[in-house]
């Protein structure tokens, strides 16, 4: 009886962290489902995405998830800083500081996944140097921010066609430093949804209101990537400059993806957080505990993988042969397992508990 009621104390102590008031569950359930999605975009065989066959639309964790992950480490960045009223003086030194320390901790662990030789593009080496470029947009105002993050968005792709151009990348000190930059994730332009992040995250987003209205900008950049910027782009030969830079495909680094995808996360992240004001937001507890804790959740999928790797043999490439295994739910749902008991029964993810002792910079913060 003594120990039940201790596990029941420590459930119960679990569940106020999680929704204390240290933490925004809208945050959490939208990091967990683009920690989720990400897992679909490795491990899922998809087809190209059309509203007309349903079947099809799995092929929306190409290239969102990841975005969103971005978008919501600018929200991240914004909380920890303060929110809705950003840290002044010496709060806001030491605050960069810790991010800066951060930064560096991903960075390295970034690399270290990639010498896993799994066949993922790790996003973590791009995130960090995300973090990095973030730092002196900490005390903007949103509507700035906003500002910056649409120019971002609209010009930077014509100067990653121009850098991608470089033929040294097929080569192995360019392949060394795609992957020692995250290069997948250009981050001249991913900057766009970190700093749209940040404008997020210093608004009252999950008031109802704020929220809805976000939902709306969402929508109707999502309609404006997709839609039109996506239409002009099939005007173009689709390797020529205007192809490619106003392209709307997965992973392409076109406006059409940045302006589409960047109002999905938007979207999304703003239906979390009214989710999360309804009792639903208990329903989803297990998701959020994912959120809660994204990097621990992230790393361990690429190491599993790197473990349970099957030989090519005749299916033509490590991520078919291991598709083959058909692992997505498996590990989704040993990830959901393990992220929900950990977070009630522990708290913090070991992953992020290491990361922030390191860079335990200053007056304590809140994990958000």
């Amino acid at each position: 009886m003594a120990a039940a009621s201790a596990l029941t104390d420590r459930l119960v102590s679990g569940l106020d962290r999680i929704d204390g008031p240290g933490r925004e569950p809208g945050v959490d359930l939208a990091r967990g489902l683009a920690v989720i999605g990400m897992f679909g975009a490795h491990l899922l065989d998809t087809t190209p995405f059309d509203w007309a066959h349903p079947e099809t639309w799995i092929d929306a964790v190409n290239g969102r998830p990841s975005v969103l992950f971005a978008t919501l480490a600018g929200v991240s960045l914004a909380l920890v800083t303060g929110g809705v009223r950003p840290l002044e003086g010496t709060g806001m030194t030491y605050a960069r500081a810790r991010i800066a320390l951060r930064a560096a901790c991903i960075w390295l662990l970034g690399v270290l996944l990639v010498m896993l030789q799994t066949p993922v593009l790790v996003i973590l080496p791009a995130y960090a140097i995300l973090f990095l470029l973030a730092l002196p947009l900490l005390r903007v105002r949103p509507a700035w921010l906003f500002g910056v993050a649409g120019a971002i968005a609209v010009t930077m792709p014509f100067a990653v066609f121009a850098i991608d151009a470089w033929p040294g990348w097929e080569r192995e000190p360019g392949l060394t430093i795609v992957h020692v930059l995250g290069w997948h994730y250009p981050f001249l332009l991913w900057a766009a949804f970190v700093v749209a992040g940040i404008g997020i995250g210093r608004l009252a987003f999950s008031r109802p209101l704020t929220a809805t209205v976000l939902v709306v900008v969402g929508a109707v950049l999502a309609a404006v990537g997709y839609g039109v910027i996506g239409q002009w782009a099939l005007l173009a030969p689709a390797d020529s400059l205007w192809g490619v830079a106003l392209s709307s495909v997965a992973h392409s680094s076109g406006m059409g993806e940045a302006v589409g995808s960047g109002g999905v996360a938007i979207g999304v992240i703003a239906l979390c957080a009214l989710l999360c004001r309804t009792p639903a937001g208990l329903l989803v507890l297990p998701l959020r505990a994912v959120g809660a804790m994204p990097l621990t959740a992230y790393t361990a999928q690429l190491v599993a993988w790197a473990v349970l790797q099957p030989p090519i043999d005749g299916y033509g490439s490590k991520l078919a042969a291991f598709r083959a295994l058909e692992p997505f739910w498996p590990m989704t749902i040993a990830t959901i397992a393990a992220c929900t008991l950990w977070t009630l029964l522990v708290g913090r993810g070991p992953l992020e508990r290491l990361i922030g002792w390191i860079a335990a910079v200053g007056p304590r913060e809140t994990d958000r």
